[in-house]
């Protein structure tokens, strides 16, 4: 996530409840798209490819194509760029203000 705005695209690509689901689908192995169809068969097969087609854009799914089927295979990559960025640094302060509170409190229990 280097490219400024790039982590925008991820952030809007992930900001649809549907897309995270479909990121879920794929998280533990790909799918072919007719498979993902069929599983979110309350949204019509274009619907289901246009959400595709921003998670593709956003790099969070990568399509390899065999014969006529096309599989779609989660990248996890730009999530931990997210995570590095912005949630890592935050836990890591949260961590250490909790840390800081637990000790302050081991000092007044102690007078």
């Amino acid at each position: 996530m280097s490219i400024p705005g790039e982590s925008d695209v991820v952030f809007k690509a992930l900001a649809s409840p549907v897309r995270r689901r479909l990121l879920d689908a794929l998280k533990d192995n790909p799918q072919k798209t007719g498979t993902l169809c069929e599983r979110f068969a309350s949204l019509d097969r274009c619907t289901v490819m246009q959400h595709l087609k921003v998670l593709e854009e956003a790099d969070l799914v990568i399509v390899r194509r065999k014969g006529r089927e096309r599989w779609n295979h989660l990248n996890p990559l730009p999530i931990k760029a997210v995570h590095d960025r912005w949630i890592g640094p935050y836990a890591a302060y949260a961590v250490g203000m909790l840390d800081r509170l637990a000790h302050d409190l081991e000092m007044s229990g102690d007078n």
